[in-house]
Formats: structure tokens, C-alpha cells, sequence
């Protein structure tokens, strides 16, 4: 066969099993045997063997996983993916019909739409020309991390769309939105499998669907039964239909797998859509924790738009939680990173859901206090989902004169420093930075990247550090030799001397970044930045009074407490002599805080790709921040220029593409000096 007939072979090819992917795993409805089906990926894959470079991001070969990754890269989607509020019974569905009422009267005539909410993990998927570019996780509805060469080993997963010539063509860019997830029957198939080979089985669908599509080797996550299911557009077009209805319709025509909808006239019979999904709740393929009650008029939905975090035009209605009883066996306590000592519940073993739960949330002290949980009390307990099962309340009638108040402690258990509790706050704190339950998280957060940014130490380092008594506070980082990390498991002459770059460089930090990295309760980025406004370095900061630091906009009597409280701390006295005596004592010039920045970069947009040597990402952008430009983390047509480090990624083969002018890191610079 000569090498056109075979490229026309491997497009056929192509195109075939993708399509049987469609009929197999989207409808259910095969029409050849597995057997035929096999036979066609291996004549695909003997082509593509001969020809690596006719390989393409549609091609069903790259199911089954690409290279694993060190790490994921984050991204940022293309409009806020955007959670919904939630509704727990049918008085809160009414409340929810009348406030959209007063905003726009024609929510009444306009109909609704229920479908199930699928307790999985939310992705964000992109095409580009018909073809699957990238795939993301919900993340924090701004930012989600880049898992497309995971989702590819996702069979229900078009690669192409659409997957049967006679269905509409889809616009040249389109980005929707799903949830990844297991269906019971499969998980109860991996976990047969696993308990038969001996190995550990997993707790629910939910938190295996997350993990697996989060694997950093793909090859890891083609082996787990995932699924999709997809029922929202992100990007807009004017040829997309305006209603959800027929958007469901059309991603359905387009190739993708959509979930069950019902159309209902008025609010009255939304009710009874939802009571539908309760009843059949159990016999779901997959796991609901509620229903999704929308307005079926996506134009009118979005001129209702989004009150705090949720869109108005959209609700979810809950399903009733799971509730067990227990004993109370006894009340633990966690010391968190930020100090905060939390209660939890330990529990007489007990099954909910199928998860055995042997521990409980109980918020905060308060919470005991108020509901009168008592040690040894017969207690009841929820969980909803995934939800962390937390403790109802009591049943009094139940005591047998046995059970003991709980009373909050006056001493950290973990460090034995006396503990703080604030008027008017729940919370009770350890302000201990030396405190070890609180050491590894302490360090973790300290070399975080919007703190210190010490690239290289992340939790498993922190740990080996702590384990070996390397470490005693965040001081000791900068006392660590090349010796001492040799000694580590994992650690040869490359790595360690990369974290002791890393660590060398974190010394250039400015001030607000080391405010950040000490981690005092209440004190984030932007107060951190107030602070260095008005003291030039930590001797200043801790002779503040509280009633200076109230003089700062923004900082309240607890938070000042909170700052004043930790200054006087003995043990971090002690780690502030000790960051002195280790040369990190940045100062800041309170003068030059007060220039405005000169707005050379003003309505410019920049995107950064590789590493600039001799600087983090962090400071290259705050660069460009100086100087009032913008930066992004995605090449679009609105991007200005792309800044180029060593071993860019493929944003620089995007801005190529797009015509993006690019530049070094010289060029940079030369482009702030112009005048």
C-alpha cells in the first residue's frame, strides 16, 4: 500500500472506532463484536508505528494513557465555571421561585429543567476545529488543573466530534462542561477485582473517580472505569440553541453522552421531577446526592445573573442526607496549620452508605457546647455524598448518668503551649509556630509558592526533613547542607543542590512574602502587602501596638490581637532571632511604597512559558504587574505579548499560530525601559 492509500487507511480507521467508541460507550448500542473492534485498533496502531508523525490528539490509540507528567499545569478557563446554591426542601425551592420572580416575571412562563446532580468531579472540556485540545478540572471555578491526557483514556469521551457525519458540525471552537465519575456497577467490579488480587479496595465512586482522573500517569487512569456525562456550554456562539432543553439535544447530536432531563412546565412540577429522582434515586447508574433545577431559558438564566458565587437562574435541590446512630466513644482533637484546634468525633464503628465511619466532624467547641454532646452519648450522625459525616446532635433520653461535658482544652495537645480563644470567636487557636502538629504544614506553606517559593520543597520533602529532625522550625531551612539532604532518601548531588539553589534564591524574597510565609493567623497577601506599607521590616512589625495596627485599613481588633499575640510568643521570638541569624531579614523602603508604578505596560497582556533563569514565575509577573500590565495564564487573540523562558511549553507553539508577537526576558525588560 503506498503512503497515500495508508493515510487515507489510518483517517478510515479513525474514524471508525470512534465511532464504535460512540455506539459502545455513549448509547450503549454495539454493532460490532469486541473482537472486530480489536482487530481495528491493532491495524491502527501498526500504522501508527510506522508513522509516529501522523499521530493526532483524535486518535483512539492515545486511550490508553500518554507519558506520566511531573506534575499538572493549571488552567484558566475560559468564564468562571461557577458552583450553584443549594436548596434542602421544598420551602427553599418556593424562596428560590419567588426572589427570581421579583427580578424578571418571566420565569413563570418560561419552564424549567431537572436533571440529576451526579456526585463526581467537574471538567471543563475544549475543541477546537472538531477536535479534543485540552481538559481540565473544575479547580477553584477560575483556575482547574490540565488533566487531557488523562481524560483522553475516557472512552465516552468524543475525540472528535461530531462522531456520525449526518449530525450538525460543531462551531470551530467549543468548550463544555461535565462531570467525570464511576457507576456503582462498575465500582463494584474494581473493587471485586482488587479484594480477588489481594489489594486494597476503594471507600466510593466519588473520591476513586476524583483520584483517578488526577493520576499524574495517565496509563493509571486508563485503567479505571471512568465515564462522562455533559450537559453545559462555556463558550458561546449565535448559532447555539437558548435553551437547555435543546443544548442537551445538541451535545447529545454532537456525540456526547448527556444525562436524564425532564421538562417541566412550572415550579409546581418541578417538584414532582425531583420526587421522580428520589424515588429512583438507588436504581441510578451512578451516584446522586440531589436534582439540578434549571431555568430552561438560558438568556433569561443569564440576565438573572449570579448573586455571590451562584448564578440565580439554577439551583440544586439535595437529597435527603443518610442518618445513622452511634456511641460517642470519645472527643479527639486536630491542631491545624493556622493553629486552629478542631474537635472531632470517635465513634463506635458504624456503616452509612456503605462507608464504615469510625470518626465525625463536630465543627467547633462551640457546636458541642450548644447541641450538649456529651462522651459516651448515643449520637446521630449524616452524611450526604462525600460530605465529611458529621455529628447531629444527642439523644438525651438515652444517658445512663455515665457521660461525661467536654470542655475545651487550655493547652495545645500537641506542643502543651497554653492556647488562645478570642471574644466573639468560635475558634480556639495554638499560636505556637514551633508547635509540631502544626511543623510540616508550617514548612509546607512557608516554601509555598505565594510565600517564600522555594521550588523543589513540597510535602513528601517537608516531611523526610521533619522525620530526620532536620528541621525544628522554618529557620532550619536555610541551615540545610548538601550533606544533610544527601542523606535523604531519594536525594543525589542534582536534586540537592537544585533545592539549595532554590533556597538561596527564596533569600530575595521581599517582606510581604515573608509575612505571608510566617503564617499568622488573618494575615493573607493583600494585608500582608498593607503591612509593609507602613513598617520597613519585622522589628517594626512586632513593637506594633494594637491600636497602630488598627490605624491600617482593614485590620480589626482580632486580627491586630491575633498579630500583636504572635510577636510576643516566646517560641517565635526565638524563630525570629533565628531567621536574623540566618541573613532573612528583608527590608522595605517605605518612600518608594508610596511612588505609583509607572504604567508603561498599561492595556498590555502577557502570558509567561518556561523558566526565566534566575527568577520565578511569581517575579516576573509581579514585574509586569509593577508596571500595571496584566498577566494570564492562556495564549487568545488578546494577548500581547508572550514572554519566552528556557523549555517553553506549547503556549508558545499557540502564540505562533495566532501571530503573538513573543520575547525574551531581555526583551522584557527593554520593553519597560521604553520610553
Amino acid at each position: 500500500m503506498n503512503t497515500i492509500d495508508l493515510h487515507n487507511r489510518l483517517d478510515e480507521l479513525k474514524k471508525e472506532i470512534n465511532y464504535h467508541n460512540y455506539r459502545y460507550h455513549v448509547i450503549d448500542a454495539p454493532v460490532i463484536s469486541d473482537y472486530e473492534y480489536d482487530r481495528l485498533v491493532i491495524e491502527l496502531r501498526e500504522i501508527e508505528s510506522q508513522h509516529p508523525e501522523w499521530v493526532t490528539p483524535d486518535s483512539p490509540s492515545l486511550r490508553t494513557g500518554a507519558a506520566p507528567l511531573d506534575k499538572f499545569t493549571k488552567i484558566r478557563h475560559p468564564k468562571p465555571i461557577l458552583s450553584l446554591a443549594n436548596a434542602f426542601d421544598v420551602n427553599d425551592i418556593y424562596a428560590w421561585f419567588d426572589r427570581i420572580r421579583k427580578l424578571d416575571d418571566r420565569v413563570e412562563s418560561t419552564g424549567f429543567i431537572v436533571e440529576p446532580k451526579i456526585d463526581g468531579l467537574t471538567i471543563v472540556l475544549h475543541y477546537e476545529n472538531g477536535v479534543f485540545v485540552q481538559g481540565a478540572t473544575r479547580g477553584d471555578g477560575i483556575i482547574g488543573e490540565d488533566v487531557t491526557n488523562n481524560l483522553k483514556t475516557v472512552r465516552a469521551l468524543p475525540l472528535k466530534i461530531p462522531t456520525d457525519p449526518i449530525r450538525p458540525i460543531a462551531p470551530s471552537e467549543l468548550v463544555v462542561r461535565g462531570e467525570a465519575f464511576i457507576t456503582k456497577k462498575d465500582f463494584e467490579k474494581l473493587n471485586k477485582r482488587l479484594e480477588e488480587a489481594g489489594e486494597s479496595t476503594y471507600q466510593n465512586p466519588r473520591n476513586t473517580a476524583a483520584g483517578s482522573l488526577r493520576q499524574l500517569d495517565p496509563g493509571l487512569t486508563a485503567k479505571r472505569p471512568l465515564t462522562i456525562l455533559v450537559y453545559a456550554i462555556i463558550s458561546e456562539s449565535e448559532d447555539l440553541p437558548t435553551t437547555q432543553i435543546d443544548r442537551l439535544r445538541y451535545l447529545s447530536d454532537l456525540g456526547f453522552p448527556v444525562p436524564e432531563a425532564i421538562l417541566c412546565k412550572n415550579i409546581e412540577k418541578t417538584i414532582n421531577a425531583y420526587n421522580e429522582f428520589l424515588i429512583k434515586r438507588d436504581k441510578l447508574e451512578y451516584e446522586a446526592d440531589g436534582a439540578v433545577i434549571k431555568i430552561n431559558d438560558l438568556m433569561l438564566a443569564d440576565q438573572l445573573g449570579i448573586v455571590g458565587k451562584d448564578p440565580r437562574g439554577a439551583i440544586a435541590y439535595k437529597f435527603p442526607a443518610i442518618e445513622v446512630t452511634t456511641k460517642l466513644q470519645d472527643i479527639g482533637i486536630n491542631v491545624g496549620r493556622t493553629g486552629v484546634l478542631t474537635p472531632y468525633a470517635i465513634l463506635v464503628p458504624v456503616e452509612v452508605g456503605g462507608v464504615i465511619v469510625k470518626q465525625a466532624t463536630l465543627h467547633n467547641f462551640e457546636y458541642i457546647k450548644d447541641k450538649d454532646i456529651r462522651i459516651g452519648d448515643k449520637v446521630a450522625i449524616k452524611r450526604a455524598g462525600d460530605v465529611i459525616p458529621y455529628v447531629i446532635g444527642p439523644f438525651p433520653d438515652l444517658r445512663i448518668g455515665e457521660e461525661k461535658i467536654f470542655e475545651p482544652p487550655d493547652f495545645c495537645p500537641a506542643c502543651g503551649q497554653q492556647v488562645e480563644h478570642l471574644e466573639g470567636e468560635v475558634a480556639w487557636y495554638c499560636v505556637n509556630a514551633s508547635c509540631p502538629a502544626q511543623l510540616i504544614r508550617n514548612l509546607e506553606h512557608f516554601a509555598s509558592r505565594g510565600a517564600m517559593d522555594i521550588v523543589g520543597l513540597g510535602i513528601k520533602i517537608v516531611e523526610q526533613l521533619v522525620f530526620n529532625k532536620l528541621v525544628t522550625d522554618v529557620a532550619d531551612i536555610y541551615t540545610l547542607s548538601r550533606n544533610d539532604l544527601m542523606a535523604l532518601e531519594g536525594f543525589a548531588e542534582k536534586k540537592a543542590d537544585n533545592l539549595l539553589d532554590s533556597i538561596r534564591v527564596s533569600r530575595n524574597r521581599n517582606l510581604n512574602r515573608l509575612i505571608i510565609a510566617l503564617g499568622i493567623r488573618g494575615v493573607g497577601e493583600v494585608l500582608a502587602a498593607d503591612l509593609t506599607d507602613t513598617y520597613s521590616d519585622l522589628d517594626g512589625l512586632a513593637r506594633a501596638s494594637i491600636d497602630d495596627l488598627q490605624n491600617i485599613e482593614g485590620v480589626g481588633p482580632n486580627i491586630a490581637q491575633s498579630i500583636v499575640d504572635w510577636f510576643s510568643r516566646p517560641a517565635n521570638k526565638n524563630l525570629l532571632k533565628k531567621l536574623r541569624q540566618v541573613d532573612l531579614w528583608p527590608k522595605e523602603t517605605i518612600i518608594d511604597k508610596q511612588v505609583k508604578p509607572i504604567q508603561r505596560l498599561s492595556g498590555m497582556t502577557f502570558v509567561i512559558t518556561g523558566a526565566i533563569p534566575g527568577f520565578t514565575r511569581n517575579d516576573v509577573k509581579d514585574m509586569i504587574e509593577d508596571y500595571a500590565g496584566k498577566v494570564t495564564d492562556s495564549v487568545s487573540k488578546n494577548t500581547s505579548f508572550v514572554v519566552v523562558g528556557d523549555q517553553p511549553g506549547s503556549k508558545l507553539d499557540k502564540a505562533k499560530n495566532l501571530g503573538i508577537p513573543f520575547l525574551d526576558f531581555d526583551g522584557l525588560i527593554k520593553l519597560i525601559g521604553e520610553e
